[in-house]
């Protein structure tokens, strides 16, 4: 496998890398009141941010809707968690709040873009990037948007007019596309992951284009990463195999999560050869661990993949406009039916 190339790491934390309920004020309390050792991290996530931190990366930068008073426990839970990162912007929820910006509470596009923009204006070297986000808000909406306006398929016209119907505050919206307009132009966007923390189908965000890969367990996006060539096929088995051995998951999850990916169309054969070549170096574990692997090989050996195709270049136009609104509606059904579930069933 040839030297993967440098790329800059975006994650998300709430339901991205961390299973945080804010879907009931319940949840959202016993958050703000967790310790950083309270603190759960999805299945698989810690494993594949550490194989990515190992790597030569360009840089790793955490992004989160949670409030910047939290940042005391985060960073803990970050160094427990052994997770090394350049940087790590919070929510100024408090300071708008105090302000009367009571939408800014609910904001997301004019937020995260404007510290995407940022933070790439203050990049000294054009890396490609690679985004982690979730189902819950607008994270698979502002990647896209971030990465089509730093590729100048969104020009500032189109930018505003997004941002109006987005209902950001009009000094925010001049202070976005100042930056908007600083940004160097390169097409940076190579991969964005949704973990589909509201166990919505795998296709449900198929309107953003095959740039945006959605995902039920990090096994997968450690198998696309492999198939990228950002990281090897034994960091992407130790990813699987945490799962077996310290979150129970079945020894025929690792199997049928190679098996969709394949029907997906997203592996290609240089997956499969390095798999096999991986596969053979662990020989027999034993245990569940060994009944996994098994599992997977009989995988990997019964799907059959298409040869690599290089050009992974994403030139689609997407519609903003249309965009926004559809994935808000998408957004509030999927709350709703997290809401519903929990929801004691009333006796008759």
């Amino acid at each position: 496998m040839s030297a993967a190339p440098r790329i800059v790491y975006r994650w998300d934390l709430d339901k991205t890398y961390l299973n945080t309920d804010f879907d009931s004020l319940r949840g959202l309390w016993r958050a703000a009141r967790e310790k950083a050792s309270d603190k759960v991290s999805f299945p698989g996530a810690r494993v594949l941010l550490r194989e990515l931190c190992a790597t030569d990366l360009g840089g790793l930068y955490i992004l989160s809707g949670s409030p910047s008073q939290m940042r005391r426990v985060i960073e803990e839970k970050l160094a427990l968690d052994g997770i090394k990162y350049d940087g790590l912007v919070l929510k100024p929820s408090l300071n708008r709040l105090l302000r009367g910006r009571f939408r800014f509470l609910r904001d997301q596009v004019s937020y995260k873009l404007a510290a995407l923009l940022s933070s790439r204006i203050a990049l000294q070297e054009p890396f490609d990037e690679v985004m982690f986000g979730d189902d819950a808000e607008a994270d698979a909406f502002v990647y896209s948007l971030y990465a089509d306006v730093c590729a100048g398929r969104v020009g500032l016209d189109l930018l505003a007019q997004v941002l109006q119907l987005a209902r950001a505050y009009d000094d925010d919206a001049a202070e976005l596309l100042e930056l908007a307009r600083k940004a160097p132009r390169a097409d940076i966007g190579r991969r964005i992951f949704i973990h589909l923390e509201r166990l919505e189908p795998s296709d449900v965000f198929s309107a953003f284009g095959p740039r945006v890969f959605a995902f039920h367990n990090y096994f997968q996006p450690a198998l696309v990463l492999l198939e990228d060539r950002l990281i090897d096929a034994q960091a992407t088995l130790r990813v699987g195999m945490e799962l077996v051995r310290a979150h129970a998951f079945s020894p025929d999850a690792l199997g049928a999560s190679y098996a969709n990916l394949a029907r997906r169309g997203v592996l290609s054969e240089p997956t499969a050869v390095a798999l096999r070549a991986g596969l053979d170096k662990l020989g027999s574990p034993g245990g569940e661990v060994g009944e996994a692997l098994t599992y997977l090989s009989r995988a990997v050996e019964e799907n059959a993949l298409p040869p690599r195709v290089e050009d992974t270049s994403f030139e689609a136009e997407l519609d903003y406009l249309a965009l926004l609104p559809s994935d808000k509606a998408r957004a509030h059904r999927a709350k709703a039916r997290a809401r519903s579930r929990r929801r004691p069933s009333s006796l008759t």
